[in-house]
């Protein structure tokens, strides 16, 4: 096992992996820009490294100086979170030369998953299905060409990165050229590369994923399922499981599908694949996300595992102690707190959290980075905390999860508290019957 482990992020995930670092009797090495100078990641830290200013460039996503940090304090390996360096093949690398573990997948395979086109290559040579679309690049004739022949509606996606961020719906052939040139420059500007490919857009669709961990003694776990349709520009903001969309068969059709994938692709340590399910109960493969999700609670709640120590026990070499299915019992949700106005399209709404007090009680975690008085400062993601609940079965979930909602004190900055207790009333939402156009489809008082 690792005597010392750097911490290559910031906010509650830093926070999260440092707590699981001590747990294991791991010392923690946390990295901080100049906004960051008092937050509590640095303070839980057994050390800490000032990377630059805030700019997440010169500081985060600067790939020498998070390595020197690593090597100056005399880490063994590097946890990177999520976002950031955590898909970053070159820093996989430079983590390699310098001697560090990586607490990921290997660096060939995460630059295989990062080829958008590559990756379909070899899930379709899984036999995991796809949704249909184009090939690697793909330009504006090109697209429109592609369009035509799919037929509308159409996702223009950006080919290096997720999170929403280089994507566009087109619903009309005369829309296509505009939105093309906007995803083209919005990916350009998240991952320094403007390509894009053209998928069909599947309507209604239910976005489902499944976690897997994968050991280096070829050892494959998948642990069930996380429903996430419900989502602001293409972003998540409630992920619960199990999914009210799945039964029992196409639950082990869809991890079976991820299995093989694993197998196939030489997977490692915690990934997760993404998938669209039809109405008609069909699923096509998105995209895997070659790191540990923002979602992890929901599935560390089902599952009673912890999904960070088990990150780092595979990493150090370790096997998993069972493979095949996790064990699962009950149902949770997560609602991630942002500081963000729902009336104003969730917008980011970076300020001074004047007073903060979380929720307690049976069956509610708080997964957070803020304290009262906190800035959220503007140059980074703008989530102030994840409130994940856990019951025996759905509809008591959504009661715990109302409760804590209404006890949850936030002041100072917008937030999607209100909207998300909202939506978790609505009668869409307990019925279970809801799609990715959620928002798009149901009025509420505190997005209006």
């Amino acid at each position: 096992m690792f005597s010392r482990v750097l911490v290559a992020n910031r906010g509650e995930i830093a926070v999260r992996v440092i707590r699981a670092l001590h747990e294991l009797g791991i010392e923690a090495v946390a990295v901080y820009s100049t906004a960051d100078a008092d937050a509590l990641h640095v303070r839980l830290a057994d050390r800490a490294v000032r990377l630059g200013p805030p700019p997440a460039a010169q500081s985060y996503l600067n790939i020498p100086s998070v390595i020197a940090a690593a090597t100056t304090t005399g880490c063994e390996a590097v946890h990177p979170g999520y976002g950031f360096l955590s898909e970053n093949d070159e820093f996989v690398r430079m983590c390699e030369d310098n001697d560090l573990v990586f607490i990921g997948p290997p660096a060939d395979v995460m630059a295989r998953m990062g080829d958008k086109a590559l990756a379909k290559q070899e899930m379709r040579e899984a036999g995991v299905p796809l949704v249909p679309g184009t090939e690697g690049a793909t330009g504006p004739e090109e697209a429109a060409a592609a369009a035509e022949l799919l037929g509308f509606p159409v996702l223009l996606k950006a080919a290096a990165g997720g999170g929403g961020k280089g994507m566009r719906l087109v619903t009309e052939p005369d829309e296509l050229h505009d939105a093309f040139q906007r995803a083209a420059a919005e990916a350009h500007a998240a991952f320094g590369d403007g390509t894009l490919y053209v998928e069909k857009a599947i309507t209604p669709a239910r976005h489902v994923e499944i976690q897997v961990m994968c050991d280096n003694h070829g050892n494959v776990l998948t642990c069930g399922e996380r429903e996430c349709s419900i989502q602001r520009r293409h972003q998540k903001l409630i992920e619960e499981s199990p999914s009210p969309a799945l039964d029992a068969a196409l639950r082990e059709e869809m991890e079976a599908a991820a299995e093989r994938a694993c197998r196939h692709i030489g997977y490692r340590n915690a990934g997760t694949f993404e998938f669209l399910v039809g109405p008609d109960g069909s699923f096509s493969f998105i995209e895997l996300n070659a790191r540990l999700q923002v979602e992890h609670p929901v599935t560390e709640l089902v599952t009673s595992m912890d999904l960070v120590r088990q990150q780092v026990r595979i990493a150090a070499g370790e096997p998993l102690e069972v493979n095949g299915r996790a064990p699962r019992q009950g149902h949770a949700i997560e609602m991630r707190i942002n500081a963000e106005d729902p009336r104003h399209d969730f917008r980011p709404a970076p300020g001074t959290l004047t007073r903060f007090r979380p929720p307690l009680g049976p069956g509610v975690r708080v997964d957070t980075f803020v304290e009262e008085g906190s800035t959220i400062p503007p140059y980074y993601d703008s989530l102030i905390a994840k409130l994940v609940v856990r019951d025996v079965d759905r509809d008591l979930a959504i009661a715990r999860a109302r409760r804590a909602l209404e006890e949850f004190e936030i002041e100072g900055v917008p937030t999607t508290r209100e909207a998300i207790h909202e939506i978790l009333g609505s009668e869409q939402f307990r019925s279970g019957v809801y799609s990715t156009s959620f928002l798009d489809e149901v009025e509420l008082a505190a997005v209006g």
